[in-house]
């Protein structure tokens, strides 16, 4: 019979090994871990429902300043339309607690899809942060990209420069654009990782 000091090494044992899963779970090359979210108008979606197409999770909180300059540059707007008129899956997801900044309603959400001329296959809450968890989405934005196969190929940053100036996306590199070009090709993806920039994902 186990003491309770070997009982609780044990669990701990366990808890550092399940840790150590989880993030294991999330990688590059690795398949993308599955999940299902409602959107905003009722709808669910679930990952391996779309295997068969490239897919792009976007981390995304609409009072965050990094978020407002690709937003309201029409950058992310931009990027999402060219991405969904090439048949890609976009789900933006907002992991953040109830109450917290850019924790919008439906109808606020809506008004601001409008607003901003985004064009997202779906915006998902994630209000009990289970997903955002579950790819440590640390940022928004912060980027993934899935084949049509359910790998992972690409996560971090939306671009190569750290900033909320609008004037700084002409000089930077967009790394999911690169990304959703090389995978369209059949090629490995030259930049799978980065760190992302943007506010703190509000858990």
């Amino acid at each position: 019979m186990k003491t309770p000091l070997q009982f609780l090494s044990m669990l701990a044992a366990l808890s550092l090994v399940s840790a150590g899963l989880a993030r294991a779970s999330v990688a590059i090359g690795q398949p993308a871990p599955d999940f299902t979210l409602t959107d905003i108008n009722g709808a669910s979606h679930t990952l391996s429902a779309y295997k068969g197409k490239t897919v792009v999770l976007e981390w995304v909180n609409p009072e965050c300043p990094f978020v407002i300059k690709h937003y309201g540059s029409g950058n992310m707007p931009k990027l999402q339309k060219e991405a969904t008129g090439d048949g890609v899956v976009w789900l933006s997801i907002n992991s953040g607690r109830p109450g917290a900044q850019g924790d919008y309603d439906a109808a606020q959400v809506a008004a601001w899809l409008k607003r901003t001329g985004a064009a997202p296959t779906a915006y998902c809450r994630d209000q009990d942060g289970k997903v955002g968890r579950m790819y440590e989405a640390k940022t928004t934005p912060h980027m993934f990209v899935i084949t049509a196969e359910g790998t992972l190929v690409y996560e971090g940053a939306i671009d190569s420069i750290r900033s909320t100036k609008i004037e700084d996306l002409a000089k930077a590199t967009n790394y999911v654009r690169a990304a959703l070009a090389s995978v369209k090709a059949g090629k490995p993806v030259e930049k799978a990782a980065s760190q992302p920039y943007g506010c703190s994902v509000k858990y």
